[in-house]
């Protein structure tokens, strides 16, 4: 286990790798993100709650494409009050078990997406994919109170600093924290006070203690350390192990040998800030022209020192055109307002593009159809491209895995599994996931439909039961909605019996027909 020292040195060490990408960060929240802006010196105490953080923004182009597509990926992946996921028994669970298990991975799945929707955990979602489009998205998920038994906080990255493992994977998390003196020992009941740090908070509780919080993953236990260090005394307040980390971190997309992520802001952000800045010239231009800077003559001799292009602004000159000119003339106009707006259109519908915010027919045009849900959500699958697998597995596997894990500390749930793929895997079953499951359901169809028109031979070689269970699964049906092979097995030989049966009823009514007398003197 890390000494004091030696945290401090990793964290610092990651910090400086992280400040290499703090230009690229601070310009996709100066102008995209503002209101999420923590670089302009907030949290270094230049700056204070409530100031204005878009002074230099004139175009909310880019602000509304971000949260428009933070909106998007929430609702193709993570919908509110929807189920996104489903788990599903993997291949080391014996085939004779497996109904069970998917029977008792059904209830889980239930107990979770009820205690997601009394949590904050859409709140949090939504922060944490608006930070995904920068690059980089933290999420800390901890057991929270018997009202709201998992909190769900996204963390600014700009306050995180990660360290990858052996396998790409991101083991290390290092967090600045700056808490009241008050709060500390509430924060952490278990924490260790010194008697220096004791005494600030009884003489000035309401004063602000800088911390850091390090979870440190243990290759050789297979678990996490986890440690508070109180920064300005260089001592440890809290020390424990943990099985589980409770940081969820996720890169959009992540170049061969880089630690952070690149999002679609990364790539947009030369598109911004030249529409910001063309924008911010037009206004100038445009209140140049509607208040004008004139021409006055004047005897005496011309000072560009003391000339101001401002609007309304009076320059003296000489004469306005020859020896008995106008006594005060209006400048030309500088600047071709259609060329602008031609310039400006141009970005802003890249800026739309790169955000995933053009795709097929607006929104609000009308009502749509289940078939242009499908195409939306299709298109945004095909678009995210491999940011889509990368989404699944740095965020919903280990999201699932950690929620699982909380519930199973709080006795909601008894978990023996583990969410590795093998003993239990999470099938994702939100839009997204099923506008690309319907192109298999598509490609079953249309091969039933053919052999249908095959003969006898054909019609015989689709297994019907079969392949109800493969689009039940696809779709993600729950268990107890379906019956089972043995169920319809058993279902259909009550089917033969009763069939024969009402064969042999029908076969006998003649013959007893043909035996009835006819009374005499009929």
């Amino acid at each position: 286990m890390l000494n004091v020292e030696q945290i401090i040195k990793r964290h610092e060490l990651a910090q400086r790798r992280k400040d290499n990408w703090r230009q690229i960060y601070e310009d996709c929240y100066e102008f995209a993100l503002p209101q999420r802006n923590l670089y302009d010196g907030y949290y270094e105490g230049g700056g204070a709650p409530g100031q204005n953080k878009m002074s230099r923004v004139f175009d909310s182009t880019a602000i509304s494409s971000t949260q428009r597509f933070a909106n998007r990926i929430q609702a193709g992946l993570f919908p509110p009050y929807g189920r996104w996921c489903r788990l599903e028994p993997g291949p080391d669970i014996p085939a004779d078990r497996q109904l069970e298990a998917q029977a008792a991975l059904d209830m889980y799945s239930d107990k979770m997406f009820s205690l997601l929707r009394q949590s904050n955990f859409d709140l949090a979602m939504g922060e944490f994919l608006m930070d995904l489009a920068v690059g980089t998205a933290v999420m800390l998920v901890q057991p929270g109170d018997d009202m709201s038994p998992i909190r769900f906080t996204s963390v600014p990255q700009y306050l995180v600093a990660i360290e990858e493992g052996a396998h790409g994977k991101v083991d290390n998390v290092y967090r600045r924290m700056r808490l009241k003196a008050e709060a500390i020992p509430q924060h952490w009941q278990d924490a260790e006070i010194p008697s220096r740090l004791a005494q600030m908070i009884e003489e000035k509780p309401t004063d602000e203690i800088d911390l850091i919080e390090a979870t440190i993953y243990d290759a050789q236990r297979g678990d996490y350390d986890y440690h508070v260090i109180w920064s300005e005394g260089k001592e440890q307040l809290v020390q424990r192990k943990m099985k589980s980390s409770p940081w969820i971190v996720a890169r959009y997309m992540k170049v061969a040998g880089e630690v952070y992520g690149r999002g679609p802001l990364v790539t947009a952000i030369p598109d911004i800030k030249t529409l910001n800045k063309t924008l911010e010239l037009l206004l100038k231009n445009a209140s140049l022209s509607i208040a004008g800077v004139y021409t006055a003559a004047d005897d005496g001799v011309l000072n560009p020192q003391t000339i101001r292009i401002v609007p309304g602004a009076i320059i003296p000159v000489a004469r306005n055109g020859g020896p008995q000119g106008e006594s005060l003339r209006m400048l030309p106009r500088s600047g071709d307002f259609n060329v602008s707006q031609i310039v400006i259109n141009d970005l802003r519908m890249n800026i739309k593009k790169i955000m995933l915010d053009d795709t097929l027919p607006p929104d609000n045009m009308s009502a749509r159809s289940a078939t242009e849900i499908a195409e939306r959500m299709k298109e945004l699958a095909q678009n995210l491209g491999s940011a889509f697998g990368r989404l699944i597995t740095e965020t919903m596997v280990p999201m699932i895995g950690r929620i699982l894990y909380v519930m199973d500390e709080r006795g909601m749930i008894e978990m023996p599994l583990r969410v590795n793929g093998l003993e239990v895997k999470v099938t994702p079953v939100s839009p997204i996931a099923q506008a690309q499951n319907m192109g298999d359901i598509e490609k079953i169809t249309q091969w039933v439909q053919l052999s249908s028109a095959l003969g006898p031979e054909g019609q015989m070689a689709p297994r019907m039961g079969a392949i109800s269970d493969y689009v039940a699964d696809k779709l993600g049906v729950p268990a107890e909605l379906r019956t089972s092979p043995e169920e319809r097995e058993q279902m259909m030989q009550q089917a033969a019996q009763a069939a024969q049966m009402m064969a042999q009823q029908q076969g006998m009514a003649p013959a007893e027909g043909g035996t009835e007398t006819i009374p005499e003197g009929m």
